[in-house]
């Protein structure tokens, strides 16, 4: 098209060329129908351009295409720079400025969103950031006000559960249901103790059964504690009650995927259902069948395991291994669950004598902060109004006692117990708790078993 005479005005400009062919440039929809992305922006600054009349070149790129500094850019349709009339012309732009929203010395445009941990921030029309609110699973004032305060444990903050929200984590990682009052009221077996019981001040089954005691698993975003703390607590006390003949570390995914009788898999389950698994049907070892459920999936995954019976209660697969590297599919079996009576003391003897026990805890929001230390829950967080305390029912694996003394001269007794949040959590995966006061809960439903081994078990001599 033949080129505008400089010193036109942009409606003259445009009428002498309406004579012409339309180019691209001028069917082009212009720049700010949708408003002005980045007003405050740099461009023809930033590229040093200001062109006279009409220069097709003299462009600079522009969000995700581009914007024009010559003067013919100032026509009705506008594909000016957002800099072009205060830079080129020096006079104010013909639009607000104020659009967008600025952080860390950036311009952002309305719409534009980052996440400031579990939260995720939107640019409003009013220049405004706006924020969700919710309450974090890790939080970085209660971590220091843990810290800071006298409480007997320190927090941290953990990178894989920051950007979690609270009911996330509650939601997700713990996942036992309480038992309903019928398994409540179970009878307790009580321990025979006699007034002359001398109970060590300290103890760790892992130092009185050596390679017995496995290490603590991961459950990832799985709610399925039921399944871990029940695998857990059957793979130490087969270990131990066959006199480590047999050591295996069962398998939780095995529990997760076949016991879905009222049990909801990665969603939740109850300990009575799983011990009831164990005992009639039996699992296999974790190297057999792994834990694949990291996420909680709406669809479980299908089982892969079946057993049947060989007669005197003893069961066998009938299928292979769903890790095609491991051959041996064995079937391991416990005896039906008893539960212990609340006492610590009989807690104390049942573990020193037959192995780890199961437990109940109710998590409350500053334990996933746990680092180190004798936890007890703290207040910390009633300050920050009720959306940031909640709690919820999770199951792990007591595992030994000890006490410590305090500053003061006091004596504080604890429980060390095993979690499945993998071995980066706590202290190496396991964490200590107050003892003999029901510190959430830890007390009030505890489980042993006995593995279901036989003489034929035992290698004969």
């Amino acid at each position: 098209p033949p080129r505008v005479p400089t010193g036109l005005s942009p409606s003259v400009a445009q009428v002498a060329l309406s004579s012409g062919v339309r180019t691209r440039r001028e069917l082009g929809p212009g720049l700010y129908q949708h408003g002005v992305y980045d007003a405050g922006g740099s461009y023809c600054q930033r590229g040093d351009v200001c062109c006279h009349g009409r220069d097709d070149g003299c462009t600079v790129p522009y969000h995700d295409t581009l914007c024009y500094c010559d003067l013919f850019c100032n026509r009705t349709v506008s594909d000016c720079c957002p800099d072009f009339w205060e830079y080129c012309l020096g006079i104010p732009a013909p639009f607000p400025k104020a659009s967008g929203c600025a952080r860390a010395g950036l311009n952002y445009p309305t719409g534009a969103t980052y996440r400031e941990n579990c939260n995720l921030c939107t640019c409003g029309p009013g220049g405004q950031w706006q924020c969700e609110d919710h309450a974090c699973l890790m939080d970085g004032e209660l971590i220091d006000a843990i810290n800071r305060g006298n409480y007997g444990w320190r927090a941290a903050n953990y990178s894989h559960f920051w950007g979690m929200t609270l009911e996330n984590g509650i939601r997700h990682r713990l996942g036992t249901f309480r038992p309903s009052p019928t398994v409540m009221n179970m009878n307790e077996i009580h321990m025979s103790m006699d007034s002359n019981d001398v109970l060590p001040r300290h103890f760790d089954a892992a130092a009185k059964w050596p390679g017995m005691i496995h290490e603590p698993l991961d459950q990832g975003n799985c709610a399925g504690s039921w399944a871990f703390s029940t695998a857990a607590v059957a793979s130490d006390r087969i270990s131990i009650h066959s006199m480590g003949h047999m050591t295996p570390a069962l398998s939780p995914q095995n529990l997760l995927s076949c016991d879905t009788r009222n049990q909801r898999g990665c969603s939740g389950g109850r300990l009575d259902g799983a011990w009831w698994y164990l005992r009639r049907r039996g699992v296999v070892t974790d190297e057999c069948y792994p834990f694949t459920s990291q996420q909680s999936q709406p669809a479980a995954p299908p089982c892969m395991m079946h057993s049947r019976s060989t007669g005197r209660g003893k069961r066998q697969a009938t299928a292979r291994c769903p890790n095609p590297q491991t051959h041996s599919n064995e079937i391991y079996q416990s005896t039906p669950a008893y539960r212990l009576s609340s006492s610590e003391k009989e807690i104390m003897k049942e573990l020193l004598e037959n192995g780890p026990v199961q437990a109940i805890l109710e998590v409350h929001e500053d334990f996933f902060m746990y680092k180190s230390g004798i936890y007890r829950h703290t207040p910390v967080a009633e300050g920050k109004g009720p959306k940031h305390q909640r709690h919820g029912t999770h199951s792990v694996k007591i595992t030994g006692w000890g006490e410590e003394q305090l500053p003061d001269g006091q004596t504080q007794k604890y429980w060390t117990a095993a979690n499945s949040w993998g071995t980066a959590w706590g202290e190496g995966g396991h964490f200590r708790i107050a003892r003999g006061v029901n510190e959430c809960e830890v007390e009030t439903f505890v489980v042993g078993v006995w593995g279901r081994v036989s003489m034929e078990d035992m290698p004969h001599k």
